[in-house]
């Protein structure tokens, strides 16, 4: 078998409210628009809970379905971190934490989705390499510090894509 990873769907309570944050708050741009699916540029999607759960169980969930049951976690990445936290504050949105640096340098926030999703936003690697390099470390103490290969730091600093 050779599956390939396409999309993480999210079941939503309330698909007007969840798509208001992935789209206005995250900045997520839709790719297909079905209604009670919305799938988006880079494999995250939204599915209504009353239709995902007529069609994956054939039945109407049962009671409040539970969702966001913090043993998941949707990533992203974004430049600005500081503003992103400004974002959701001025929103009210529910933080798990505020601004951290994780143990390998990278400053993340994690945040509540409207129906509990772990949202984290993180600063690229490439941006914690230059960071770290304007704070006069070598790629070396870079490397120690961020768990990074040498070859990537190397390139970051270089100026050359990875991706």
């Amino acid at each position: 078998m050779n599956a390939q990873f396409r999309s993480a769907v999210l079941f939503v309570k309330d698909i007007t409210a969840s798509r208001r944050f992935y789209e206005q708050l995250l900045g997520q741009q839709v790719e297909m628009d079905f209604g009670v699916n919305v799938g988006y540029v880079g494999g995250l999607a939204l599915w209504d809970v009353q239709a995902a759960f007529e069609v994956v169980f054939h039945r109407a969930p049962e009671g409040d379905a539970r969702l966001g049951r913090e043993n998941l976690e949707i990533y992203f990445e974004i430049e600005d971190l500081d503003a992103a936290l400004q974002s959701l504050m001025a929103e009210e949105v529910n933080l798990v934490h505020p601004i951290v640096e994780q143990p390998w340098a990278q400053r993340v926030l994690r945040a509540y989705d409207p129906d509990g999703h772990i949202i984290e936003l993180a600063e690229p690697m490439e941006t914690v390499i230059h960071r770290l390099a304007a704070s006069g470390l070598s790629k070396e103490a870079i490397h120690e510090r961020t768990y990074m290969p040498i070859p990537f730091i190397e390139q970051t600093l270089a100026g050359e894509t990875t991706a």
